[in-house]
């Protein structure tokens, strides 16, 4: 099967801090080749892939700034629509706009719907709805008007992620430093449980990070900085806990994920997806209040974190969602 993968060009392909829906690009992409399909990934030059690469651009416009997005993404999507005929099939990581080309070429394609930004991009996916695949990451993010070919869950090299079953005593904040992911929350977690808190991502609300996190940062609220492949296994194993108290409809949470394979329980607010990503009770606590938090941080002993590598190993593995997307393909074939 001759397969094209459509990357964003915001990052590198994969990325090397920041960037899930490159991430996922890159997983599906070596998982494809490792299952002996033919497959082309449209990324940025300086992608890191098996496949063969074709690109517009050799650095994505957030790590070259001096670059236009959207003529990046023109020049994108249009080189790989121009090449359409190649292909099998398509499988679009880069939201809506591609869905514009679809009924311009005879290939299918099939479009992994990562997260909707805002309401007001809906109408592009009900246009195609009749003649596009839609894939959902999580059944919580699924939009009542739109028509879905099925569910695939995030998939993860597992082997990136080393399990530990002897914890240091901290807990840990992984993501974007921005009110929806929860920072200030963790802090209070932490400081009313008394422990250690260890915070890493990048800063993208800045005032956020001024007015709510700067003024508690001592040696026990310690902010780490953006955190690469090998420090975030390091972070997420050696952790009692990652606190994940968002205050939004999250589609997945890829550290979430991550932090179970390394056996590493999740504190998560009931918001989004959180509920089919965490065994609540037995890989984790899904909770609904900082109290409820502070409660969950004292119940931690009661974990395996055996269990929390296997459950993750069995839902959240690169293999599970390469063949879960196989299926799909041959589906629509």
């Amino acid at each position: 099967m001759r397969i094209a993968v459509l990357s964003p060009v915001a990052w590198r392909t994969p990325p090397r801090h920041y960037g899930p829906w490159e991430q996922m690009a890159a997983n599906l992409t070596e998982g494809l080749v490792a299952a002996g399909e033919e497959v082309t990934l449209f990324a940025t030059g300086d992608s890191v892939t098996s496949a063969v690469l074709s690109s517009i651009t050799e650095q994505g416009y957030e790590e070259n700034r001096e670059q236009d997005a959207k003529v990046l993404e023109c020049l994108h999507i249009s080189n790989l629509m121009e090449r359409a005929s190649e292909f099998d099939l398509i499988h679009n990581h880069f939201d809506f706009l591609p869905l514009s080309y679809s009924r311009l070429i005879q290939t299918p394609m099939i479009t992994t719907i990562h997260g909707f930004s805002s309401e007001r991009i809906v109408p592009v996916y009900q246009k195609y709805n009749s003649s596009c695949h839609y894939v959902s990451i999580s059944q919580a993010n699924r939009h009542p008007l739109l028509n879905y070919l099925g569910t695939v869950y995030n998939g993860l090299d597992t082997s990136n992620f080393s399990f530990n079953a002897l914890p240091d005593d901290y807990l840990l904040f992984l993501g974007r430093i921005h009110p929806h992911k929860g920072t200030a929350e963790a802090i209070q977690i932490a400081l009313k449980s008394k422990k250690k808190l260890l915070i890493a991502g990048i800063i993208q609300d800045a005032a956020y990070y001024d007015e709510q996190v700067a003024p508690f940062l001592n040696e026990d609220i310690m902010f780490l900085g953006s955190a690469g492949p090998e420090q975030r296994n390091e972070l997420l194993g050696g952790a009692l806990a990652l606190l994940h108290p968002i205050s939004f409809e999250e589609p997945f949470g890829l550290s979430v994920a991550e932090a179970q394979l390394c056996g590493t329980p999740v504190i998560a607010f009931n918001r989004g997806s959180m509920p089919e990503l965490i065994k609540s009770g037995e890989t984790g606590f899904v909770v609904n209040t900082v109290e409820e938090a502070i409660a969950a941080v004292n119940d931690l002993a009661g974990i395996n974190r055996a269990d929390c590598r296997q459950w993750a190993e069995g839902r959240f593995s690169k293999e599970k969602m390469v063949e879960d997307y196989l299926a799909l393909y041959h589906h629509i074939l």
